[in-house]
């Protein structure tokens, strides 16, 4: 009887909102097309795949490619880089962006303020290879900026791109540098959210500007705080292909190689389609989990979440 009573009001919902149904017909396409449909193609990391045969008509083989992987020596190495790139990016990028957004939200002078907030937010729409090659030139031995600014005071410059110790700092301050004002747009339309009979609350009772932003903005901008870091925490065995792979050199092997960049050069370099997806694989059940468990967390200590 439920049931009979709701498909009136559906169909009713729909004949009513259709333009906004319509309206979401495209993006569902595209996820059902460009992320769903693909999927199913995961299958071939339980198989030899071979081209002559095809996905579906290659050896089934189970878990041959994921054992492969897990007693492989280089193994512990790429989770302990991938892990270890991830999270000190998630802990030294996540806490910037809210500093930057609170710091504007602070500034009365209109000029400076888009000023900043353009100097900051430019750098999102330059390209990792510009980035990176800026990185380069500017770290360069002999040639880079840096290393004539230790020259010009008599010192020798740290060798940056060829001690494997610098990279996951390099890595890590180019993304914060190239991404920072852009993240700090959400938290700014976070505060502006916030009610202003707050404010005048606070204002009233006497607060400082510190005692505002603690008492009052933060708390308004923490369920979108919250879900970012979900977000994030999702995502750590998740990090960028692009610009680990471009700042990679044979010196910084070590600490540079990550699931990313071995998937790879495992699957077009060297044509092991099957070992490379089960290596994805292996990596997005990784990421899935994490954002399960962080969301279940996020729930229980502060009542917010993704779902």
């Amino acid at each position: 009887m439920v049931a009979d009573r709701s498909k009136p009001g559906l169909r009713r919902g729909l004949r009513r909102h259709w333009q906004l149904y319509l309206l979401i017909v495209l993006p569902l396409t595209y996820f059902v097309v460009f992320k769903y449909v693909p999927m199913t193609n995961s299958v071939i990391a339980f198989k030899d795949y071979n081209v002559v045969d095809g996905i579906w008509g290659s050896e089934w083989v189970g878990l041959k490619h994921f054992t492969a992987f897990f007693s492989n020596p280089v193994f512990w190495t790429l989770v302990r880089n991938t892990l270890l790139l991830s999270v000190y990016f998630l802990l030294a990028g996540f806490p910037i962006p809210i500093i930057l957004a609170l710091a504007l939200n602070e500034i009365r002078q209109g000029f400076f303020k888009r000023t900043v907030q353009l100097v900051t937010y430019a750098p999102y729409f330059i390209s990792t290879v510009v980035i990176v090659s800026m990185t380069i030139l500017i770290l360069s031995p002999r040639i880079g900026l840096v290393d004539q600014g230790f020259g010009f005071f008599g010192l020798d410059a740290p060798d940056f791109l060829g001690n494997a110790d610098y990279f996951r700092h390099i890595y890590v301050w180019s993304d914060i540098w190239q991404t920072a004002g852009y993240s700090a747009v959400i938290y700014m339309a976070a505060l502006a959210g916030i009610d202003p009979s707050l404010y005048e609350a606070a204002r009233v009772d006497g607060a400082t500007r510190l005692q505002k932003i603690i008492n009052v903005d933060i708390p308004g901008i923490m369920p979108t705080a919250v879900i970012i870091l979900i977000l994030g925490a999702g995502n750590i065995m998740a990090i960028g292909f692009e610009k680990a792979f471009l700042l990679q050199n044979p010196l910084n092997l070590g600490q540079s190689e990550i699931i990313a960049t071995y998937v790879y050069k495992t699957g077009l370099l060297n044509a092991d389609f099957s070992q490379a997806a089960a290596v994805g694989l292996f990596n997005s059940l990784i990421n899935l989990v994490l954002l399960l468990g962080v969301n279940v967390i996020s729930k229980r200590v502060s009542g917010s979440g993704l779902w």
